[in-house]
């Protein structure tokens, strides 16, 4: 078995943001990482990640004016859930949480999963993560969610949004796209990865995150050739975005400050009506009003 690449830890020194965000605002996609030596990672893991637990993202949220979270479990986890679900359960109904599940995992299992806060199933085409799964189990496990009225997450590269879109369009649930496609900014706005993204938006089941900004650019900090992109999924479906700081930011080419990510999010929009509506109203939909 290969040996998990380490990591590196987040930006220990995130600057205090400009841009004041609503009450009740989300951080829509952030990760807990352990700690190790309580929740295990998982032992076919791609990647080893310093510990990030519940209480630093606490940490963050609180410096960065940030009350809610979705917790998207992290992959070097596995199918573990307990780091997600402790976090879930230590935040007193602000947070909620996507699921990395076996194929066959049973309907008990996924009761329990949604008493502690988990609201959807996470499936990762990112070739280079780890294997990629089997058109026909996402169906299968859409069909089994749906009564609890959870969606799927969709993790892709752009190369492959072309491929994906029968079987995304086909789900009897909604399903919402991780960092804008990971679509590269390099190659435009025009480009038919990002066309085909806002093709997708065009439906009443097609939700989007315009967090990972530091994956989507070319350049280095504060990575604004991501901002047409996001304004342009904004423009597109502004009840069906959502955003994050992906903190603890694994797996990046530059390390971001989550202050100025939050600043970034201001380029996007300036109007707080939409601001509120991306990190107060959208987050609300998808995860806190299901019951």
């Amino acid at each position: 078995m290969t040996t998990p690449k380490m990591i590196a830890g987040p930006d220990q020194n995130p600057v205090k943001p400009s841009l004041v965000l609503p009450e009740g605002a989300c951080d829509s996609h952030c990760h807990i990482f352990g700690p190790g030596n309580i929740f295990p990672y998982h032992p076919n893991r791609s990647y080893t990640p310093p510990d990030a637990g519940k209480e630093t993202l606490k940490a963050l949220h609180d410096h960065l004016g940030i009350s809610r979270a979705v917790i998207v479990h992290a992959s070097c986890h596995g199918t573990f859930m307990d780091a997600t679900l402790d976090a879930i359960a230590s935040s007193n109904g602000n947070y909620r949480g996507t699921a990395m599940v076996e194929k066959d995992v049973s309907g008990a299992e996924l009761r329990r999963l949604h008493e502690g806060g988990i609201r959807a199933v996470r499936f990762n085409f990112v070739k280079h993560l780890e294997s990629v799964p089997d058109p026909e189990e996402v169906r299968r496990m859409a069909d089994r969610v749906k009564e609890m009225g959870w969606h799927l997450v969709v993790h892709l590269d752009a190369v492959d949004i072309d491929e994906l879109s029968p079987l995304l369009l086909d789900l009897p649930v909604p399903f919402l796209i991780d960092h804008m496609a990971r679509v590269k900014a390099s190659e435009g706005i025009d480009q038919p990865a990002f066309k085909t993204l806002l093709d997708l938006m065009g439906h009443d089941n097609a939700w989007v995150k315009i967090c990972g900004g530091e994956r989507v650019s070319s350049q280095d900090a504060p990575f604004h050739d991501a901002i047409p992109f996001a304004q342009a999924l904004i423009a597109a479906a502004p009840t069906r975005v959502l955003w994050g700081t992906d903190f603890p930011h694994p797996n990046v080419r530059i390390m971001p400050n989550d202050g100025e990510l939050v600043n970034l999010f201001g380029e996007y929009t300036s109007d707080p009506a939409v601001q509120k509506k991306i990190l107060v109203e959208n987050p609300s939909t998808l995860y806190f009003d299901v019951n």
